[in-house]
């Protein structure tokens, strides 16, 4: 795409935002594909993207279909072929962070008249494919609150920032975290003194 998704979209409305790129009242069912690699129950990431993705299916024009638990591995370029010719899906949301190099990439080259938007901000206008996007979301408002609420709950003053799981990509979990450090910090000065502390991932 020659312009990405914004940053400052939400989970749940991304996928609505990105759909109007095709909308112009067109007459036909537009279909979208949306890979996840979890369960679409997790009450959390995989989650947010099923809920936006019940949320288009109200629309008349839209038709979606989902797979839920696909690894980062060859199997998501499987699911995503599969998706284009046989469900003729024409915009793809592969969610997982580990999807986007090579996997998206290597099948946006192959069918390169259908759009691929990945969440996590790691599209690079005229690096990647034009049909190939990124859009984020802004969270420090919620990292604000959840400092206040670990700065009261914590007894010995001190807190720790953990990112859940390993990456395949270290200096991008290092942005990240420091990305978050910031809000926290600010939350725990408007409640009184605390440390905090950045930790290692745990192992794999």
């Amino acid at each position: 795409m020659r312009m990405p998704i914004s940053s400052i979209i939400p989970f749940t409305t991304a996928a609505a935002i990105a759909v109007s790129i095709f909308q112009g009242g067109a007459a036909e069912k537009i279909n979208m594909g949306f890979v996840y690699v979890g369960p679409k129950d997790d009450y959390g990431y995989n989650q947010a993207h099923s809920e936006g993705c019940q949320g288009v299916q109200k629309l008349d024009w839209v038709k979606a279909v989902e797979e839920a638990n696909v690894p980062e591995t060859t199997a998501v370029q499987e699911t995503m072929r599969n998706m284009i010719n046989l469900d003729g899906v024409r915009i793809l949301f592969p969610t997982s962070f580990g999807y986007f190099d090579p996997h998206i990439l290597k099948v946006a080259k192959q069918y390169p008249k259908v759009e691929f938007l990945h969440c996590g901000g790691l599209y690079t206008e005229g690096k990647h494919p034009k049909n190939v996007g990124s859009y984020f979301g802004y969270i420090d408002e919620a990292v604000y609150i959840s400092g206040i609420v670990a700065g009261h709950a914590t007894k010995s003053g001190k807190l720790g920032f953990r990112k859940c799981s390993v990456t395949s990509t270290p200096s991008r979990w290092e942005r990240e975290v420091l990305s978050r450090m910031p809000p926290h910090r600010s939350s725990l000065r408007a409640i009184g003194p605390c440390q905090l502390k950045k930790l290692k991932p745990p192992p794999a």
